[in-house]
């Protein structure tokens, strides 16, 4: 992806997700990223094993 194309591309994320470092395995990596507001009343899916199996679970519910 060019420089433009990253630019066009960071500037349609909407608030409040953005790109920024994120620590993966140890190694800090490019990625999206929340501002804290937005996860204060969040589920924790942690348990889940991540949104994939989560959605994959809520299907199976209902």
């Amino acid at each position: 992806m060019s420089v433009s194309q990253f630019g066009v591309f960071a500037a349609s994320i909407s608030a409040p997700l953005g790109i920024g470092k994120v620590e993966l395995d140890g190694s800090e990596v490019p990625g999206f990223v929340c501002e804290a507001y937005a996860a204060e009343n969040a589920e924790d899916i942690t348990a889940s094993g991540g949104w994939k199996n989560l959605l994959l679970r809520s299907k199976t519910v209902l």
